[in-house]
């Protein structure tokens, strides 16, 4: 790697892992903890690469980027920030900077992407950039913030379509922020000075059709669930959207965003949504990540959703440790709604300033109609840090082996970029089987013959299982 890096960064640790691992790359660096002396050193002609942070003493990274590209419009900008925000994202790719990264960043990932930057400078005749959107004023439902892989592509592939000339779908599951993220797509487009208008099927009558498209015009069109529609609506929908692309309003024709389940291309295959409305639907297709999907995102957004309640009017509340480890641990089935509809119980009802374990484990508890007590019984450590497979809960219409997959996933998921320990198979097998047998003999009321008919092996056999498991042998009782 060869060239000159600038670096701005208020974090005096940040700026010397980075100027050692780009000095060790073969770079040349300068490095400084104000914008302004950045400034400097790009207008002196210095540097073939700019890597900045967001908020800084002396002011906004992103809104030193017109400055920089006026100056040297080949000079590359990446930015790195701890505001990992969709808004973030999107301002740093409208503000043309090369790449975004969030923080923590992966060192790894940053030296490549240096190296991709100073081995593909801009070239001078590049266009100006367009303005960068504003930050919106809005206050979401369900925030749009994280730190995982998962949520920052999100936040990526929002920001490299926000103004194209494509529909849009939006997969994800019940409660993940779809409707959030398409409000997303309209404020912070071109489009927001013009009407957001949600779409219904009610809409689609004879009577209302022609009103709903007027409303929509040059704004955005919001489709929820279109394979919920009825065929008649589906039909009629098709139909506005042929009027405006050959129509003479085409000028006018709104940004089509639509909201969809996990998997809208199983909805064509069952014939629950049209195969010629998805094609004219899904010109891209983004996917909201469930709240199992970015655990570490859990802590964060609770704090953020505890935050935004107390501006609200309830009291200011904070997560202990305990609590905080407890709810990383939880499925949350109605993801980031439900998530916050447990903030808010808990800030209305924790005794203290400080939200403790077993109080979270008790909304958990009563809030989860879906989810078995057993989901909440342990405590969150001892999830984290058992070999255990933890019956963390799930949806009573879910298939067992997807609940068993599920649940190793997750275990998996808890280990982060390590394994866990060696003797997984027999651990596992073990960790199911003893669970299993408990069960089956609180079921059967204690009678082994009719645990072992229950469970398909022999009667001697479950004697044995019991006696090497230590599970006790007295007659149980079936818990009512």
């Amino acid at each position: 790697m060869d060239g000159t890096v600038l670096i701005a960064d208020d974090d005096r640790t940040i700026r010397t892992v980075l100027t050692q691992a780009l000095t060790r790359a073969g770079c040349r660096v300068h490095a400084t903890g104000s914008l302004a002396q950045l400034l400097r050193w790009v207008e002196e002609g210095r540097g073939d690469l700019v890597i900045t942070d967001v908020m800084m003493p002396d002011g906004n990274g992103i809104d030193m980027i017109p400055a920089i590209r006026k100056a040297r419009l080949d000079l590359p900008v990446i930015v790195i920030s701890a505001q990992n925000t969709i808004v973030t994202a999107i301002r740093a790719t409208e503000a043309a900077a090369f790449d975004y990264l969030p923080k923590p960043f992966d060192l790894p990932d940053l030296m490549a992407r240096a190296g991709q930057a100073l081995s593909r400078r801009l070239r001078k005749s590049d266009p100006a950039p367009a303005p960068a959107a504003p930050e919106t004023g809005a206050d979401p439902a369900l925030p749009l913030i994280g730190h995982a892989p998962a949520m920052q592509n999100l936040f990526r592939m929002v920001a490299r379509v926000l103004n194209a000339d494509l529909p849009v779908m939006i997969a994800g599951e019940a409660g993940v922020g779809k409707t959030v993220v398409a409000r997303s797509f309209h404020d912070l487009s071109d489009r927001r000075e013009a009407g957001f208008v949600v779409l219904t099927s009610a809409d689609l009558s004879e009577e209302t059709i022609h009103g709903t498209a007027d409303r929509a015009q040059g704004g955005t069109l919001l489709i929820e669930d279109p394979a919920g529609f009825d065929a008649a609506a589906q039909a009629r929908l098709i139909g506005m959207i042929e009027a405006w692309e050959v129509g003479p309003g085409r000028n006018l024709m709104p940004r089509l965003i639509s909201t969809t389940g996990p998997d809208p291309q199983a909805d064509v295959a069952s014939g629950r949504l049209r195969a010629d409305l998805y094609y004219r639907l899904a010109g891209v297709t983004v996917t909201v990540p469930p709240l199992r999907a970015r655990l570490d995102d859990i802590p964060p957004l609770a704090r953020h959703l505890l935050a935004r309640a107390a501006a609200q009017g309830l009291p200011l509340r904070t997560l202990s440790e305990g609590a905080a480890a407890l709810i990383r641990a939880y499925p949350f089935p109605g993801n980031v709604r439900e998530l916050e509809n447990l903030m808010r119980r808990l800030a209305l009802t924790a005794a203290a300033a400080e939200i403790t374990e077993a109080e979270t484990r008790a909304a958990l508890a009563e809030s989860s109609p879906i989810v078995p007590p057993a989901a909440v019984a342990a405590p969150a450590a001892a999830m984290a840090a058992s070999p255990a497979v933890t019956p963390l809960g799930e949806p009573a219409n879910m298939r067992l082996a997807q609940s068993v997959e599920m649940h190793l996933q997750r275990y998996f998921d808890l280990h982060g970029d390590d394994l866990p320990p060696p003797g997984l198979y027999d651990r596992i097998l073990r960790e199911i089987e003893k669970p299993l047998l408990e069960i089956a003999l609180d079921a059967t009321g204690g009678n082994q013959l009719r645990c072992a008919d229950l469970l398909g092996i022999n009667r001697n056999t479950l004697r044995k299982k019991l006696t090497d498991l230590n599970i006790e042998v007295t007659r149980r009782r079936k818990l009512m």
